[in-house]
């Protein structure tokens, strides 16, 4: 079912993304998706430390977005009352510092209208995401990937920020660590979910996992790592 938000550049639709993202880490399901892109591109700014929540994930897709791109394609959301963004609308992404900043100057109880007359701002910012796009394409031969990795601690004992921190110690050249999350899976226990984003020549998720997150010292607090999602992101900058 798809969710929906009114008024995201007003307090009360900050304040309504930023309950929402309290326990996702993404719009829907467990990987960056266009529903993501779609709530995104609807916002005037980055929200303020105010909204922890939102601000959190709002950092995490800019990032997903200049690095490595978004592939998933969600389960669709509606933004201010209509209809979700088409694939053709979200394949560009919008650049963070090109966001117009006259949306601040509208009434928020007005609709928006992505596919209404574009002002010389908005056409400046389109053919800068644009460029912006076809720069990215380029470097698709970098070959990074996007992981979602499941964390499991031994018992509900495991001090799991001691076990997060464990594992980001773990630094190596083409290795990223993007946003995380825990996630109850019974009994009092719960599970460190994380995102990576790797460069493919450089890293193997498989190797991560068998001789450095599962080994000591970490494997102290780490039981067992799953692979929830995998995204290349070459593939997906060749659609664009």
């Amino acid at each position: 079912m798809a969710v929906a938000f009114h008024n995201l550049n007003s307090d009360s639709g900050l304040k309504k993304l930023d309950e929402y993202l309290l326990t996702r880490s993404y719009i829907s399901g467990y990987q960056a998706s266009k529903d993501d892109i779609t709530v995104y591109s609807y916002l005037a700014k980055a929200p303020s430390a105010e909204y922890v929540n939102a601000s959190r994930w709002y950092k995490h897709i800019d990032a997903l977005l200049r690095i490595s791109g978004v592939s998933g394609e969600g389960a669709g959301v509606t933004v201010e009352g209509s209809a979700p963004i088409t694939e053709e609308a979200v394949a560009t992404p919008p650049a963070a510092d090109t966001k117009a900043s006259a949306a601040e100057e509208e009434d928020d109880d007005d609709d928006v209208d992505l596919f209404g007359e574009e002002t010389e701002e908005e056409k400046k910012a389109a053919e800068e995401r644009a460029a912006a796009v076809k720069a990215s394409g380029k470097k698709k031969e970098s070959g990074k990937s996007s992981v979602l990795l499941d964390v499991k601690p031994w018992d509900d004992e495991t001090d799991m920020k001691k076990l997060e921190e464990a594992v980001r110690s773990v630094q190596m050249e083409g290795l990223t660590y993007g946003a995380s999350k825990l996630v109850p899976v019974g009994y009092g226990i719960k599970k460190l979910q994380i995102m990576l984003t790797i460069v493919d020549d450089l890293v193997s998720v498989d190797d991560l996992i068998e001789n450095y997150f599962t080994v000591e010292p970490i494997n102290e607090y780490v039981q067992s790592c799953d692979i929830v999602a995998f995204t290349n992101m070459s593939s997906v900058l060749s659609e664009f």
